[in-house]
């Protein structure tokens, strides 16, 4: 866990600078064919532990890497409309695919044996970048003289953005705090099974597979019928009904019912997953997403690991119905608080569609997306801001936006 996730999550912020800077094509190549090399080293070499967990934490950096290019990747690809689809499609592919690994591994062991199975992941990466490469090249967004700088000067811009924008910040942290509470789950459904509802292992593999069978399922609604409901909507109904799963898998009394409710749980966790990336894509500028996804996923990771340590506490005090329950309301507490949001409505609508806030600048002489910098920085004591009129003023016109005071220092 350490280096799988933990490892990663703490590097986010500069993991996020990567995906900003470099071409995005090039950098994905990049991460899945490293992610083949550390593979194939592996399963030919199979080291001793320090090289194979420093073999596995590479592996784990490249996937931290590909995962935030690649939704960034998403709006270059497709129109606006066509977001929420092409999400449930990579959501599918990222969460729902992988579900199929173990069953796969199962059956493969005994003729292929470990070395085989890995070599054979290995080969899923190969396969991932050859169809890479049929994509167009996606270049960044050139650096303004207001970014310039360090390495850790754009990092700590990525962190800076996430916090003042009201909109990112809210979808993040009530997912990362949703998180927080319903990772507890996974956790907790192992002593569900073999505790109160007595079923033993055969339980404990319906369970989760109740969950898994969500997901697919929930990807697949998202992607039909997704765009009838707003971003914002689909988050908070999103968090809700995930909520309410684990909220009642709690009082579950066999494990058929459970079963249930942990399907209706994975319909939730497909919601809140399209419907996040979907708002970040729309209310973050392209110069900034890569930042603001590897942010988020990295955050994400941390408070997975912050859910299972106390969880386990939890579980081991109270009883895993216990951990249900609290898991079920906190979830639901962040649906409240969230659907209150008043930066998730400007957040739904493409950034070139709404008021852009005052310490962000949108210089008009590039075309969407935006060039969207931000002013005030140590380059520019002071900023007036510009942005391209877009309403019944017709193009070409400005709206002034407020000057801002010198900064402390």
């Amino acid at each position: 866990m350490l280096c799988g996730d933990f490892a990663p999550a703490l590097l986010a912020p500069l993991i996020g600078v990567l995906a900003d800077r470099v071409e995005l094509k090039r950098l994905m190549l990049i991460c899945e064919i490293g992610q083949a090399a550390a593979t194939i080293v592996i399963a030919i070499w199979l080291p001793a532990l320090p090289v194979f967990l420093a073999l596995f934490t590479l592996r784990a950096v490249l996937g931290q890497i590909f995962q935030p290019a690649s939704r960034t990747a998403v709006p270059t690809l497709v129109r606006d409309a066509e977001l929420e689809s092409a999400n449930a499609h990579l959501g599918f592919g990222e969460h729902g695919l992988p579900v199929l690994g173990p069953l796969l591994a199962a059956v493969l062991v005994p003729f292929v044996g470990v070395r085989g199975l890995l070599l054979f992941d290995a080969e899923t990466f190969i396969v991932s970048a050859l169809l890479l490469m049929g994509l167009p090249a996606m270049t960044a967004q050139p650096l303004g003289l207001e970014q310039e700088g360090s390495f850790l000067r754009n990092a700590a811009d990525g962190l800076r953005f996430l916090w003042r924008n009201a909109g990112t910040r809210l979808v993040v942290f009530s997912f990362v705090v949703g998180v927080a509470f319903t990772g507890v789950d996974d956790l907790a459904l192992v002593f569900l099974a073999r505790g109160p509802l007595g079923s033993g292992d055969p339980g404990v593999g319906l369970l989760y597979a109740g969950s898994a069978a969500g997901l697919l399922v929930g990807f697949a609604v998202v992607n039909r019928w997704g765009t009838l409901l707003s971003a914002p909507s689909l988050l908070v109904l999103g968090y809700a009904i995930g909520s309410m799963g684990n909220l009642l898998t709690g009082l579950a009394w066999a494990v058929g019912v459970a079963f249930v409710l942990q399907t209706i749980r994975g319909l939730g966790i497909a919601a809140t997953d399209v419907a996040a990336a979907t708002l970040i894509q729309r209310g973050v500028s392209r110069e900034m997403q890569g930042r603001t996804f590897a942010n988020f996923y990295g955050a994400i990771g941390l408070a997975a690991g912050v859910s299972y340590i106390f969880g386990g506490f939890l579980v081991g005090v109270a009883g895993p119905r216990a951990a249900f329950l609290v898991a079920g309301a906190g979830g639901l507490a962040v649906a409240a608080y969230t659907g209150g949001g008043s930066g998730l409505v400007r957040q739904s609508r493409p950034i070139h569609e709404w008021g852009v806030p005052d310490n962000v600048c949108i210089k008009p002489d590039r075309r969407p997306p935006w060039n969207v910098g931000r002013c005030g920085l140590s380059a520019f004591r002071r900023c007036r801001c510009q942005a391209v009129a877009t309403g019944p003023a017709g193009p070409g016109t400005s709206t002034p936006k407020s000057r801002f005071p010198r900064p402390p220092g």
